[in-house]
């Protein structure tokens, strides 16, 4: 571990400490939400202690073991331990320092938040369409794997039963790390590439096909942009698509449309039209909320360009080829050959990388900063 993630979790240390004191003091019970506060934080500093102090212990351990080793030259059982008890104490120490790592990243208020994920076929016509229905699996099993809820927003279908379009929601609980569902699926933005043989292909040919990706935050209510109403255009139309009777033949469908800048939201899953309305409006916040997000990066991009890159839709990210069974991040070059275990929503992988990758990103510049 780096001299200077040592030094943070030295501090860390310190910090629990004078949080045992404070939360300990008369008049910050008084105070609820400072209580509050102080309260998520030591949860926290006592979490990423516990995995420090079973990180030193492993490398006591570790080092014991090849103390014994070297003196084991002549027993040859005890060397056989001292290997095996060697193996271990790395092993372990390897994946308590990726854990220490992401625990030390510096959180996005966002992170907690349940998210919006939009997929837009590309190029490749209906094979396309039937890719975006297959990511749009690939992230509902994700969901359903991580005990989140998902619901399907707004929909275009293809003849052949895939998307043009579709926008989907998922909330749900944060992990130990306090990460949640934005936090875990932002790096899904991008361009995602597929190698198969499509189902219209009747000489076997592979054919490329592609994706857009974008995984956006809901916004808070409390701190959301304001919107003017103003500068809104309601419409209302009948929903196309399944949905029994009453959805098809009532007005329920609702599109809004910001003027100012031409960003356009709508919802036809419901089937009340006021319910549509106010999840086409939190789509539409988080597509301006976005957009401002995306300015802000591309300024920052302009002087850094990042490992994970800006997360904009011409990002080409990922390619999922199926004659090799392999999925490939371009990002931080991991290739796995579990790409059938993967569209079934087995993403822990790939999440867990790109959140390292982040991690050891704002862990340099910090390291930078402070150096």
């Amino acid at each position: 571990m780096k001299p200077f993630l040592r030094q943070t979790l030295d501090r860390q240390i310190l910090r629990l400490q004078e949080l045992d004191a404070l939360l300990s003091a008369s008049d910050v019970v008084s105070d609820m939400d400072r209580f509050r506060k102080l309260t998520r934080e030591h949860a926290e500093a006592s979490l990423i202690t516990a995995q420090y102090n079973q990180l030193t212990r492993r490398e006591t351990d570790l080092a014991s073991a090849q103390a014994m080793l070297a003196e084991a030259a002549a027993d040859p059982a005890m060397a056989a331990m001292a290997d095996e008890e060697i193996d271990e104490a790395k092993a372990d120490i390897a994946r308590l320092d990726e854990a220490l790592q992401l625990m030390l990243i510096p959180k996005d208020p966002d992170d907690t938040r349940p998210a919006f994920i939009e997929i837009r076929a590309g190029t490749g016509g209906d094979e396309s369409a039937l890719f975006a229905a297959d990511l749009l699996r690939m992230y509902t099993r994700y969901a359903e794997r991580s005990g989140w809820r998902s619901e399907i927003i707004s929909e275009s279908t293809s003849e052949l039963g895939g998307y043009k379009e579709v926008v989907l929601r998922i909330e749900g609980a944060t992990d130990d790390l306090g990460v949640g569902v934005y936090g875990k699926l932002r790096f899904e933005s991008g361009g995602h590439r597929v190698q198969r043989v499509p189902v219209t292909e009747t000489q076997g040919r592979i054919h490329t096909s592609a994706c857009t990706v974008a995984v956006l935050p809901e916004p808070d209510e409390a701190v959301a942009i304001q919107i003017n109403p103003a500068d809104l255009r309601i419409d209302t139309y009948r929903a196309s698509g399944a949905g029994g009777q009453h959805i098809n033949k009532t007005d329920s469908a609702v599109r809004i449309t910001h003027l100012p800048t031409g960003i356009v939201a709508e919802c036809q899953e419901g089937r009340s039209q006021h319910g549509n309305k106010a999840q086409a409006l939190k789509v539409l916040t988080a597509r301006i909320h976005e957009k401002d997000r995306s300015e802000r990066a591309a300024k920052d991009a302009a002087m850094r360009k990042g490992l994970i890159g800006s997360g904009d839709r011409s990002d080409r990210i990922r390619t999922y080829n199926f004659p090799q069974g392999r999925l490939t991040d371009h990002r931080i070059n991991l290739t796995l050959y579990k790409l059938g275990s993967v569209v079934e929503g087995d993403l822990d992988d790939v999440v867990t990388a790109l959140q390292v990758a982040r991690g050891a990103e704002l862990l340099a510049e910090l390291e930078n900063r402070n150096g």
